[in-house]
């Protein structure tokens, strides 16, 4: 719950500089990436609460897989985005490997939340 709540306020900064700051500086099909990598992150942010919550009632295995899940895919997935339009307003070009992590973080999303969904039938 304390990673979610960390994360949940930096979403909202990351949010905040992106409708403010970022769209001085870059096209808006930039910022829209930015704000996917803002919305997953904060989609995800909720889960790791509920998790959290969940948690504290029944301990399953599965669930907490389900929150490392969560907690590598918005690094991979946010982050890789995050970095990829960072790049791009700094007129830099942006690795082909930034942009293959992308898929993976969203990857890790849909296996987290695979093992919430088993983590919470096998309650």
């Amino acid at each position: 719950m304390v990673i979610g709540t960390v994360l949940g306020g930096l979403g909202v900064a990351l949010g905040a500089f992106g409708a403010h700051g970022l769209k001085k500086i870059v096209s808006a099909q930039t910022v829209a990436t930015y704000q996917t990598g803002v919305q997953y992150q904060m989609y995800h942010v909720f889960a790791l609460l509920m998790i959290g919550f969940f948690a504290e009632r029944y301990f399953s295995s599965l669930v907490h897989y389900a929150g490392v899940f969560f907690i590598a895919g918005i690094v991979l997935f946010s982050g890789s985005l995050y970095l990829a339009v960072s790049l791009e307003a700094m007129n830099k070009q942006v690795p082909t490997l930034v942009r293959l992590i992308t898929p993976v973080g969203g990857m890790f999303f849909i296996i987290g939340w695979i093992l919430l969904l088993l983590g919470i039938i096998r309650k």
